[in-house]
């Protein structure tokens, strides 16, 4: 019993130091992803010669928003209430268990690449759930939009991650990780470049940015995202904007660090993890700066066109996928 409290005991600070780090991924992710947002929209106003709203823009409506009431359509259920919380908590526990300032996170055994993009599944089945629940046209029409840009955009995901668990020969995200921190040479080989761009285009379309969607318009014909998130005003409307930024910010994240690794704590100390916050920060706000400078020259294409484009995506990941296998 003496020697069993003695291992438990010389465990702990190693267990409560992977707990640590997963509880600052959530906060990194939780407060980067409205930084991110709002660095994409000031990167796109000087581009387009505005001057913008400041990058903390986005922090400062979710405090507005969250002194406000929620308030709801009379008829609607549960769902409506449970909808925002479960893509918080989606995102959350993906926050947590993905290698995002370190490759060690608390439960890192079970950060599957398969249970990443369920989590991601789950999130967004959730909001379309909630655009649906108040029986709005607007709600049944963009939660049918995005169901299905996700029945394509989800298996591309998936597929090309898959395209480096091949390479690694573990579909854990932090071994995979790992395995590119070791092996350097990887990172510039034609799969890893085939599954760079198909992720790319399936991030594109889970965060709603152009071409696929215009996060900054509520036109009838082509709003997707905003036509689900209509209804809802006050905390729930702050919960739905939490979640989607926490979305972008975990995606930007795990292509930053799947691709380019450099800078990931190795190990769960204090100095690793904050080089890694450090890092993994400012590759994403590169990230997202390519990105929103690609919007500017970029136009919305047609909602018809839009499975074409993920599906060229999947096609793109699949071959990824096959020059794995061929290369083994």
């Amino acid at each position: 019993m003496t020697a069993t409290l003695a291992a438990l005991g010389a465990a702990s600070p190693g267990i409560w130091a992977r707990i640590g780090a997963s509880v600052l991924q959530v906060a990194a992710v939780a407060a980067g992803g409205p930084l991110l947002l709002g660095l994409m929209g000031k990167v796109r106003a000087r581009a387009e010669g505005r001057v913008g709203p400041p990058i903390t823009q986005g922090l400062r409506d979710l405090r507005k928003l969250m002194r406000k009431e929620a308030i709801r359509a009379e008829h609607t259920s549960a769902v409506s209430g449970l909808a925002p919380l479960v893509l918080v908590a989606s995102g959350a526990v993906g926050a947590a268990v993905t290698p995002l300032v370190t490759t060690r996170p608390a439960i890192a055994g079970g950060a599957d690449v398969f249970v990443v993009v369920y989590l991601l599944l789950m999130g967004s089945v959730a909001l379309a759930l909630g655009g649906l629940d108040a029986g709005t046209a607007f709600g049944g029409m963009g939660s049918s939009r995005a169901m299905t840009i996700g029945a394509i955009s989800e298996p591309a995901l998936l597929v090309a991650i898959l395209a480096l668990a091949v390479q690694a020969h573990s579909s854990n995200l932090p071994d995979i990780v790992a395995a590119s921190l070791a092996h350097p040479g990887w990172l510039a080989s034609p799969q890893r470049l085939l599954a760079l761009v198909a992720l790319v285009v399936v991030v594109i379309a889970e965060t709603g940015r152009i071409p696929v969607d215009n996060p900054s318009t509520h036109l009838e014909l082509t709003m997707i995202h905003e036509a689900m998130i209509l209804e809802y005003a006050g905390t729930d409307l702050a919960l739905v904007t939490v979640g989607e930024a926490m979305r972008l910010g975990l995606l930007l994240g795990l292509v930053a660090n799947l691709f380019f690794p450099w800078g990931i704590g190795g190990s769960g100390g204090p100095l690793a993890v904050l080089v890694g916050l450090v890092a993994l920060g400012a590759k994403a706000a590169a990230i997202a700066t390519l990105i929103a400078l690609v919007e500017v020259s970029t136009a919305k294409v047609r909602l018809f066109r839009v499975p074409e484009l993920l599906a060229g995506g999947f096609v793109l990941a699949v071959v990824a996928v096959t020059t794995g296998l061929v290369a083994r």
